[in-house]
């Protein structure tokens, strides 16, 4: 009965030290969460492989956000591999003069990671919507020109 009391006392010390951590909502996170969520583009902080001519690829800093293992098997060619949860410790190998694309398989992870830098003030970073997945399904470095064949293709007809 006694260590059930001390833990139920450890409980209630620890609520209520956890209390202050809910932060105003005018705190510098909260603005820059707002400042964030309010882009005045809906999509701004994702690319699509189509979006990308092949001849830019070279120029922008693509960051594979999966696990080493996965990178291992299979990235984008020149490709970094920095895992979506180790963004914010490596930030300063991410510049902030170019162009930076991060996936993961999906988009989900990278999203996060990406989320996490813009809050901090990168806003040359940009997600590949739908991952390697998507960028491989689409054509990889070529998914730019299979899209404007396409467009030529359905204008034609």
């Amino acid at each position: 009965m006694k260590n059930l009391l001390l833990i139920a006392c450890a409980c209630v010390a620890l609520s209520l030290l956890a209390a202050p951590l809910q932060a105003d909502d005018r705190s510098a996170l909260a603005e820059a969460m707002e400042a964030y969520l309010d882009f005045t583009e809906y999509g701004s902080s994702v690319m699509l492989p189509e979006q990308i001519p092949a001849e830019d690829w070279p120029n922008i800093l693509v960051i594979d956000a999966r696990d080493a293992a996965q990178f291992e098997a299979d990235h984008i060619p020149g490709a970094t591999n920095i895992e979506w949860r180790e963004v914010v410790a490596r930030r300063d190998e991410i510049p902030r003069d170019q162009p930076v694309i991060i996936y993961c398989n999906t988009g989900s992870l990278s999203a996060q990671a990406g989320f996490a830098l813009r809050l901090l003030g990168w806003d040359n970073v940009r997600i590949l919507q739908d991952g390697l997945v998507g960028w491989k399904a689409k054509g990889g470095f070529e998914a730019n020109q299979r899209a404007i064949e396409a467009a030529k293709e359905t204008g034609a007809s």
